[in-house]
């Protein structure tokens, strides 16, 4: 239970976000533009969608500032936290609107979570995909900090009809595009690692990540963590806006490369799947081996090189049990080493020290095993929207 003192102060860094985070936004996309190295990836500038560059996912916490951003439409204008309300509506015996500083003062939990979404990978899609053309970088690990949904339901009182939890945010939708919604099994919204989050690596939200709060549905797919949450709905079914249908679905049967699908005959997509990525070397890197003198003859030689290959591996719900690296197009396969640092619904880092044996070009590739014995294909089934991309990762090198 937070004391008084600790509500005081996240409720004055929370008042202090929406003036000073207000223009994050801002910051993060001129910061993007500037093309450096390492800077943030933009995927649209319309609405603000920002990927994150390879070699800014080798630490267990991604910090804010490089953690990926993804936008459907407008993020919501201007607003006041103390008129703020969470609505808890549909089927339950109480309805609800609480303050922000009515959640502060609920017990708070904290979650670390790998948050990835649905569309990550979509570029390596063949035959091409349309859709924001994400790369490996859509994808982040933070800890967040919250009420826990279950204790905010319960205050309401769930009826035995409520099936499910609709999330509704505060996004400025185009036109006639409907509002963003989308919603979890109830199951999923009582359990205690689902957060109502309001902190992120111990800071106030940012705009851009869901100030003033955000859904936090740990080891399911970006979406399903709504930000600028406004209001709570609880369905006797699934709902069924636009995000939930025909959006973020997969088939029921795979498709054949550039088919169509019937809508009737697919699922929501809910957790993550079991999938490792190289954060580097970075895909086209060059690599040379040293070259030393004898001291005996003065005549060059070749000398040992090692080549530390470094990732990430996550697997939603489960844990990821090992990663394996290939240097020799999948023939054969070795054992990487684990970082330390691990929590339920986080990725692991790991690493690989390989001696190139000779000048040349060969392909570096991971797999990932979770701990229900999935591993990553070797070749993606192909769906039209582009989701879920957990093929083996593989990264070109050139030996000089």
């Amino acid at each position: 239970m937070s004391t008084r003192r600790e509500f005081l102060q996240i409720t004055t860094k929370s008042a202090f976000a929406g003036i000073a985070l207000s223009n994050f936004s801002s910051a993060l996309m001129a910061q993007a533009s500037t093309g450096r190295p390492g800077e943030m990836i933009i995927r649209s500038e319309r609405y603000l969608d920002l990927e994150t560059p390879p070699e800014r996912l080798q630490t267990w916490i991604t910090p804010i500032e490089h953690f990926f951003v993804r936008n459907h439409m407008a993020e919501p204008f201007a607003f006041d936290l103390g008129e703020w309300r969470l609505k808890i509506t549909g089927e339950v015996e109480h309805p609800l609107e609480l303050s922000y500083t009515e959640l502060q003062r609920m017990e708070l939990a904290t979650v670390a979570n790998t948050l990835e979404c649905a569309g990550n990978g979509r570029s390596f899609y063949q035959p091409h995909v349309p859709g924001i053309q994400w790369a490996r970088g859509a994808v982040g690990t933070a800890r967040f900090h919250g009420p826990r949904m279950r204790e905010v339901l319960g205050r309401a009182g769930v009826k035995s009809s409520g099936k499910h939890v609709a999330f509704f945010g505060l996004d400025e939708p185009p036109g006639k595009v409907p509002k963003f919604a989308r919603s979890i099994p109830i199951e999923k919204a009582m359990d205690a690692d689902t957060l109502l989050a309001t902190q992120m690596n111990g800071l106030p939200l940012s705009k851009p990540h869901g100030y003033p709060m955000r859904a936090l549905v740990p080891g399911w797919i970006g979406s399903a963590s709504v930000k600028w949450l406004a209001e709570m709905r609880v369905l006797p079914e699934e709902f069924a806006g636009n995000f939930m249908n025909p959006g973020y679905r997969l088939p029921n049967q795979p498709v054949a490369p550039g088919g169509e699908i019937d809508p009737k005959e697919t699922h929501a997509i809910t957790a993550l799947g079991v999938k490792a990525i190289i954060t580097s070397p970075e895909d086209g890197t060059n690599f040379g081996l040293v070259h030393r003198t004898s001291h005996r003859s003065q005549v060059p030689e070749r000398g040992v090189a090692r080549l530390t290959i470094q990732g990430a591996a996550w697997a939603g719900e489960y844990d990821v049990a090992k990663v394996e690296v290939s240097t020799d197009e999948g023939k054969t396969w070795h054992t990487a080493r684990m970082g330390a640092e691990q929590a339920k619904y986080c990725w692991r880092l790991w690493n690989f020290s390989w001696t190139p044996p000779e000048p040349g070009d060969y392909v570096l590739m991971s797999r990932a095993t979770d701990s229900a014995g999935h591993s990553q294909p070797m070749e993606q089934s192909w769906n039209p929207s582009g989701y879920l991309w957990n093929a083996v990762d593989r990264v070109r090198l050139h030996v000089t």
